[in-house]
């Protein structure tokens, strides 16, 4: 099996040039900010990272193809790097810092393309976790200064912490019922939103977080790190991977409760 180290390296690279520009214009004055056609906002920012990731992977691996949220898919074969560049846009333009860079390496395979490597960077924060298939999760600094990570023991939902982005996209759904059942039936709830739940899943944490509607890019890197750290990732349709268009991750324990409150049918 590929040990994928090399390409971890190479991830890190691209994080360390993302993190550079994305920090460069993080509370800016003159940020210029657009509105795309689904009415999401991304800035000069998201642009400029994702430029700069394409530009080093054109030439540090030409033949992989690139799938970004900005600049969609270019080239073919069986690896594809996938890139959020940022990953919280709407918390970057308004100072807030919790937005990160996702970067993931994914090889075809059985059911089609699977994360193998990923790198979840948030500068503002000053944190960074990562991933490599076979290889466990870990967070730090920096490959060389690193903590690994590992899920929670936690197997009781009346004992668990779950975190959501929002409430509208359950309700838009359908599954809003679901949702407010599971969440009584928790110790805690918090909405910390976007790709800091699946990162708290890894660590320990947290125990369990969902979301409605996700794209790729949004949960390739998560799905790596996640399952490297003992978790378990699939689809609300309990489809493995990130490939189902919404989110469930769990420390594993948990994992067919909370599928059975948010598959829509409560």
């Amino acid at each position: 099996m590929p040990d994928y180290l090399d390409d971890l390296r190479l991830a890190h690279v691209l994080a360390d040039t993302a993190d550079a520009a994305t920090m460069d214009r993080f509370k800016a004055l003159d940020l210029k900010v657009e509105t795309k056609p689904d009415m999401t906002p991304v800035s000069e920012a998201d642009k400029a990272a994702e430029e700069l990731i394409r530009g080093q992977l054109q030439r540090a691996r030409p033949r992989d193809a690139v799938l970004g949220e900005e600049y969609g898919l270019e080239g073919t074969g069986p690896r594809r790097w996938v890139v959020d560049p940022i990953d919280g846009t709407k918390n970057y333009v308004r100072g807030v810092p919790v937005w990160a860079t996702l970067i993931s390496l994914m090889e075809a395979g059985e059911g089609g393309y699977q994360p193998v490597v990923g790198v979840v960077s948030a500068p503002a924060l000053g944190r960074r976790w990562w991933a490599a298939k076979g290889h466990g999760a870990y967070s730090g600094r920096s490959l060389s200064s690193a903590t690994r990570l590992h899920v929670s023991g936690v197997s009781r939902l009346s004992d668990a912490s779950f975190a959501y982005s929002s409430l509208s996209g359950w309700e838009e759904r359908g599954r809003l019922n679901g949702f407010l059942d599971l969440s009584r039936e928790v110790w805690r709830t918090r909405a910390y939103g976007d790709f800091w739940p699946y990162m708290m899943v890894a660590e320990g944490s947290i125990d369990f977080c969902a979301e409605p509607e996700l794209s790729l890019w949004d949960m390739a890197a998560n799905a790596i790190v996640v399952t490297e750290a003992g978790g378990t990732f699939t689809g609300l349709d309990g489809r493995p991977g990130p490939h189902s268009g919404d989110a469930a991750a769990s420390n594993g324990l948990l994992h067919d409760e909370l599928l059975g409150y948010l598959d829509g049918r409560r």
